[in-house]
């Protein structure tokens, strides 16, 4: 009957313990997006182009494409994990 009145202790701490585990780990992941974004600021792709359709004939043409990643998202992406990262290591019970 005390439980009742007063709440469920353990079932608090595992909320606050499940809740600082999700937050350490999107803080590790995004530290490590960060640090890919900062080892290879550019990837290439291609893209496949439809030039000509004749009937039931299509040419394609095989394009290679190069994406840059902004050096801001790569700062923003090292910052933000490095703050979950410490936020949930440091947050109480």
């Amino acid at each position: 009957m005390f439980k009742h009145i007063c709440g469920n202790q353990e079932t608090d701490y595992d909320n606050v313990s499940a809740m600082k585990r999700f937050v350490v780990i999107l803080g590790i992941i995004l530290f490590v997006l960060g640090i890919v974004a900062l080892v290879h600021p550019s990837f290439d792709y291609h893209k496949h182009e439809e030039v000509a359709r004749i009937g039931p004939i299509t040419a394609t043409v095989d394009k290679p494409e190069t994406a840059n990643i902004p050096v801001a998202a790569t700062v923003a992406l090292l910052v933000s994990g490095l703050v979950l990262i410490v936020l949930g290591a440091r947050a109480k019970r």
